[in-house]
């Protein structure tokens, strides 16, 4: 099991940065997009093992939209992902979103899809990867 903190940057900067070079550098995407100016605007989701180890993180940006979502390897398909969406869902509807859109790993689409996720357009090379961009209705 996993709990999640939702934090200001201030205090998931040294928290989320770590988990985002891990990950983004391991499945060799493209550099200097661990970290980036809407990382200040944004609330970040972080979640954490029974231990209070952090083994994943996302944000949220103003626009609605879902990024830089991360999960340590030895954390994958065990529910983090779902726990983070999940969190930013439910602080996307305290502020009042319609929707949530994310622009997602082609590898990564069928696990959006699984969380409500619709693909929008076409695939298009993003940040150096094939990437959907995809929206879901917040009802």
């Amino acid at each position: 099991m996993v709990q999640i903190a939702l934090l200001k940057w201030e205090e998931a900067e040294p928290i989320a940065a770590p988990i985002r070079f891990a990950v983004f550098i391991e499945l060799k995407q493209a550099e200097g997009i661990e970290l980036d100016d809407l990382d200040k605007d944004s609330i970040h989701a972080v979640a954490y093992d029974d231990h209070r180890k952090p083994v994943g993180t996302a944000r949220l940006l103003p626009s609605g939209q879902v990024g830089r979502m991360a999960v340590m390897k030895e954390w994958r398909r065990r529910g983090v992902g779902a726990a983070l969406l999940d969190a930013l869902t439910e602080e996307a509807r305290k502020r009042g979103y319609k929707s949530l859109a994310i622009c997602a790993p082609l590898q990564a689409a069928e696990f959006y899809r699984s969380q409500g996720f619709v693909a929008e357009g076409k695939v298009q090379q993003v940040e150096g990867s094939l990437q959907q961009a995809m929206r879901k209705a917040l009802l």
